[in-house]
């Protein structure tokens, strides 16, 4: 049987993609972490752009997770995650896409420096949203009953508001009903589950303080306030 290493750092939701593809395909496969902030001279000498995921397939490395959901889905075809047609299957891509797109607008989220850069970025976001709110059906996933590779896509960008919603109430799923019933669907789902290690929420908290972000003073406000009410506790 064919060896699969999937290599990334600890929070990357493109790599959650890819492992939660492995999952749902039963193709059993090791798991590598590293710091992107002290890159191993051997990860380089796989990854030429510095990225993560990087597959190693035996003695080979694939890099770039488009790259590398596209050959999984090419070795284990029995449990196809795009739709057979041509024109369905280029519309999930394509939606596919837009999910790597949020997670981009959620890094300028997280990272945006002042109150203003932050609004502009909810208002962003709640866009991208209300857009995606238009595309989803009876559900549970994006084609109905079958989960596929766009419901890989999203679901990372999904668990990253599971920390944020305990930050505060930023509108970004004011009025939608489809995209929070999706996002409940997706978080239930074992592979998704278990595509990130035990204690992702507490690692991800931790790196949104090390930002220096508007996000990362209102953690830390929120931070300081629990220690109080822990230290005037009886």
């Amino acid at each position: 049987m064919t060896r699969f290493e999937l290599i990334s750092n600890l929070l990357c939701p493109y790599t959650q993609r890819a492992a939660i593809q492995l999952t749902e395909k039963d193709l059993p496969y090791e798991r590598t972490y590293i710091d992107l902030a002290a890159r191993p001279a051997w990860f380089d000498q796989l990854s030429p752009l510095g990225r993560v995921p990087v597959l190693r397939v035996g003695d080979e490395a694939l890099f770039e997770t488009v790259v590398i959901c596209e050959y999984i889905e090419e070795v284990a075809p029995t449990t196809p995650m795009w739709s057979p047609g041509p024109l369905d299957r280029a519309r999930e891509r394509a939606w596919a896409e837009f999910a790597s797109a949020v997670i981009a607008d959620v890094f300028g989220f997280y990272m945006a420096p002042d109150a203003a850069a932050f609004d502009r970025k909810c208002a962003d976001l709640a866009g991208r949203f209300r857009r995606l709110e238009q595309q989803l059906g009876a559900g549970p996933y994006f084609r109905g009953s079958r989960f596929g590779l766009v419901d890989a896509a999203f679901a990372p960008v999904f668990r990253l508001f599971d920390t944020f919603d305990g930050l505060g109430d930023f509108g970004i799923f004011a009025g939608l009903g489809a995209v929070p019933a999706y996002r409940r669907a997706l978080a239930e789902r074992p592979s998704v589950r278990h595509a990130v290690v035990p204690d992702y929420g507490q690692v991800f908290r931790q790196y949104l303080l090390e930002r220096g972000s508007y996000l990362s003073g209102v953690l830390s406000r929120l931070d300081s306030r629990a220690a109080v009410v822990a230290v005037q506790k009886p």
